[in-house]
């Protein structure tokens, strides 16, 4: 089987992608220093434990396993914690995945499928968000994945890499088999958060604002279910290893749902009440985010197979009423 190394193959994202590759075929070897990733999660390829920025350590990993391609997903992602210390997000997102490509040229490995954000589109003037839209981040985590796309497009002239920069929006669900499904510490996502609380494990949920201009005040977004990611993930591999050009595509269901909405299709599909309060705005929020998804529709011959919202909700209700409980008991007793 061609080996592909996945950063962050044991988070949330990467841990479906790698089920994703093993049914397609890959040998995918999860790369992850466990920060905030799971153990429980690497349940297809091997684990290899380290530190992006350890490039030897990269470089071992990458000729031992004889690798043909990367996926990156290793990277910061809470918009919060980037305004609070942006220098953070820069040393972790950019010089991370800096070493990675260095490592990639030292090994002549010239795949790469990069998880980027729809964050890099900031505050879109017009909806839905094609991948022309202008580059326009408003927070630091936005900012470090538009820098990470200009430093791949750099080296693309430097030196033989091919990439696609995956753009996607609000991942939300778990893997329909139960098998795993997203468990992070702290939870600043707010399907997991809002279904804590229907589980009685938290008092209530907070909206961040409900004076946006939308339908109901409050945010609007573009909800994928992470197996769709995942297989678009493989979708966008698969194209670079036959010769494909390197690009960007959005990923997203194609509509959004407001939070509003988001809870009250947690009350319907958990029959539980779900307490909400009303906070301020988040710094760094845009009212309205929702993927133009054609360009991957036609240059990748990818379709979201789970795109209504109740669905995502049940298989994230599912795996956090059977193996979720177990994650979070194992996380509650692993030391930071």
């Amino acid at each position: 089987m061609t080996a592909v190394l996945v950063t962050g193959g044991a988070g949330y994202i990467g841990s479906h992608t790698c089920k994703a590759l093993r049914r397609a075929g890959f040998d995918p070897v999860a790369y992850d220093n466990l920060a905030r990733g799971n153990a429980e999660a690497v349940q297809w390829g091997v684990l290899e434990r380290g530190e992006l920025a350890d490039g030897s350590r990269l470089r071992d990993a990458l000729a031992r396993h004889r690798v043909a391609a990367v996926i990156h997903f290793a990277a910061l992602a809470y918009v919060d914690e980037s305004n609070d210390d942006p220098p953070l997000y820069y040393r972790n997102n950019v010089g991370g995945t800096a070493a990675l490509l260095g490592a990639m040229r030292e090994a002549d490995v010239g795949t790469l499928v990069f998880s980027s954000s729809c964050a890099v589109y900031g505050a879109p003037k017009t909806v839905p968000i094609a991948e022309d839209c202008a580059i326009a981040p408003i927070n630091p985590y936005g900012a470090t994945k538009a820098v990470c796309e200009a430093m791949l497009q750099q080296c693309a002239t430097a030196f033989a890499l091919n990439f696609v920069a995956m753009r996607y929006f609000n991942a939300a669900g778990a893997d329909p088999d139960g098998e795993i499904g997203e468990c992070h510490e702290p939870e600043t996502h707010a399907l997991p958060r809002l279904l804590d609380v229907a589980a009685g494990r938290a008092e209530s949920f907070a909206i961040n604002g409900d004076d946006y201009p939308t339908a109901d005040g409050t945010c609007e977004r573009d909800y994928v279910h992470v197996t769709d990611l995942a297989e678009a993930h493989v979708a966008a591999l698969r194209a670079l290893l036959g010769g494909a050009e390197s690009g960007a595509f959005n990923l997203g269901a194609g509509r959004g749902a407001s939070v509003r909405v988001l809870v009250e299709t947690v009350r319907e599909v958990t029959g539980r009440d779900v307490a909400v309060t009303v906070g301020p705005r988040r710094p760094g929020d845009p009212p309205v985010l929702v993927a133009d998804i054609a360009r991957a529709r036609a240059k990748l011959g990818w379709q979201p197979r789970y795109s209504d919202l109740r669905t995502q909700v049940a298989h994230a209700w599912a795996w956090q009423q059977g193996a979720g409980r177990h994650w979070q008991r194992m996380q509650a007793r692993t030391p930071a």
